[in-house]
């Protein structure tokens, strides 16, 4: 019997350094499809998506943030590895604590057991490949912050 596919619900932070943004790189296998996208997590059940954030990017970079607030909320229904997926994502605006991850043009992460890795993109780099984001829903957000 399969498993039935479930809604997840998330916590991302758009950061960003000027026009800079703090994005993980992604790659699906299936596919060969790159993308980048705003890094956090999984809400667990019992906390806010504000904790859940705070504590993905405790748990995957060692960092605090600081300044968060609270964006919006964005449904995206994607398929990864063939396989279709829907989540719900609380995005936020936030800011680094420890300023070396602003002095840092790459930083590498955990995330389970896969060492993955975040960069600052500039805002024109997405603009020349806009489909890379993801969700594309990001957009709306990205244009309003880099102003």
């Amino acid at each position: 019997m399969s498993k039935k596919p479930k809604i997840r619900v998330i916590a991302l932070a758009l950061i960003h350094r000027g026009d800079d943004f703090f994005l993980s790189l992604g790659h699906d296998p299936e596919t060969g499809r790159e993308f980048y996208r705003a890094l956090g997590g999984g809400v667990e059940f019992g906390e806010t998506s504000r904790e859940a954030l705070q504590r993905e990017f405790q748990e995957e970079l060692g960092a605090e943030l600081a300044n968060i607030s609270y964006l919006g909320c964005i449904e995206s229904l994607f398929s990864y590895k063939n396989t279709p997926h829907h989540e719900m994502i609380q995005l936020y605006r936030a800011d680094f604590v420890d300023q070396q991850f602003y002095d840092r043009d790459v930083v590498p992460f955990q995330e389970g057991d896969r060492t993955k890795e975040a960069r600052w993109i500039p805002l024109g780099e997405l603009q020349t490949n806009p489909d890379r984001l993801v969700p594309a829903a990001c957009w709306q957000y990205l244009d309003e912050l880099a102003l």
